[in-house]
């Protein structure tokens, strides 16, 4: 059977009511992953691997602000025009639901989810998404900063699910910049379970492990570890847009960050646009550098129908 989607509300009790649905796709009416519209940021929770094996973490106690599979960013920097020919620069956390280190906390809002199915075992989803600042002077509703397009493109294997995401990016009605920041751009956080701290392994594309709170260099990371009864699942994380200053930073308390931005800023002027491409791959068992490698091709392929 092919893909499904469904955001069919939850039958409460009279009285009762929900803040929002997650948007679920499902294959043979078991869950894949779900779409989440969280207060703070869109976010994918859960993630399944074919098994039914969750491998993500939605809000763990030690960083709520984690998400499952999210993106994030600190120093974002609006460069509005002022009197008499100056720039006034309005600086942003897109990372954090409070101020941070002085920066106010800005909100991703999702405006639109459409889903449509694309053979048998794939399945594509498009989120319009707009990052506003907080409510301010003269900006009731917080202004828009950038405007995001993420489009998905998700494939169902024996065993793997593939989720391919590719993020673009636009400033919506001034210069903006955004970085140099650690706190950007694409995240993971796994279970719990599965964090290096409790067995878990984290290892490079070619299978060497990364060890414990590691900026490694890396074209790939995978993370794997214990998910019950025995049976070990991971996550990898597979960019597909090259980048000059790539950083990664992985924790053996469960987090994998891709960032492009750690040591030099990205400008966008008015209506320009930036598109990056990231995948991830929810396995069951351990993930060999063949398994990787095979997975990635087909990434690759899938990222090609979301141009």
């Amino acid at each position: 059977m092919p893909l499904t989607f469904d955001d069919r509300a939850i039958a409460l009790p009279a009285g009762a009511w929900a803040g929002a649905e997650r948007g679920w796709v499902r294959r043979d009416g078991r869950p894949l992953l779900a779409f989440t519209p969280g207060a703070l940021r869109p976010y994918i929770f859960p993630l399944y691997t074919p098994a039914g094996f969750a491998v993500t973490s939605e809000a763990p106690a030690d960083h709520p602000h984690h998400q499952s599979l999210w993106i994030a960013a600190d120093h974002v920097h609006a460069l509005v025009p002022a009197s008499e020919g100056r720039v006034e620069e309005y600086t942003y956390n897109f990372y954090l639901d409070t101020t941070f280190q002085g920066r106010a906390p800005g909100r991703l809002v999702g405006t639109s989810l459409a889903w449509r199915a694309a053979g048998e075992r794939d399945a594509l989803v498009e989120q319009s998404i707009d990052w506003r600042g907080p409510v301010e002077w003269a900006a009731p509703q917080g202004r828009v900063i950038l405007s995001e397009v993420r489009r998905h493109a998700i494939r169902a294997l024996a065993r793997a699910t593939l989720v391919v995401v590719r993020s673009r990016l636009a400033a919506a009605a001034w210069p903006v910049r955004i970085g140099p920041t650690r706190h950007a751009w694409f995240n993971v956080r796994v279970a719990e379970s599965m964090q290096a701290l409790h067995g878990g392994t984290i290892r490079r594309e070619d299978g060497t492990d990364v060890g414990r709170d590691q900026t490694p260099q890396a074209r790939w990371i995978d993370y794997a570890g214990p998910v019950g009864g025995g049976h070990v699942a991971g996550i990898a994380v597979l960019p597909l847009s090259a980048h000059p200053d790539t950083w990664w930073f992985v924790a053996d308390w469960g987090v994998v960050t891709w960032n492009p931005w750690r040591r030099s800023a990205q400008d966008l002027a008015p209506a320009q646009a930036l598109e990056i491409a990231v995948a991830v791959v929810a396995h069951d068992g351990e993930a060999r550098p063949d398994d990787l490698a095979s997975w990635h091709r087909e990434c690759i392929e899938m990222e090609s129908a979301l141009r």
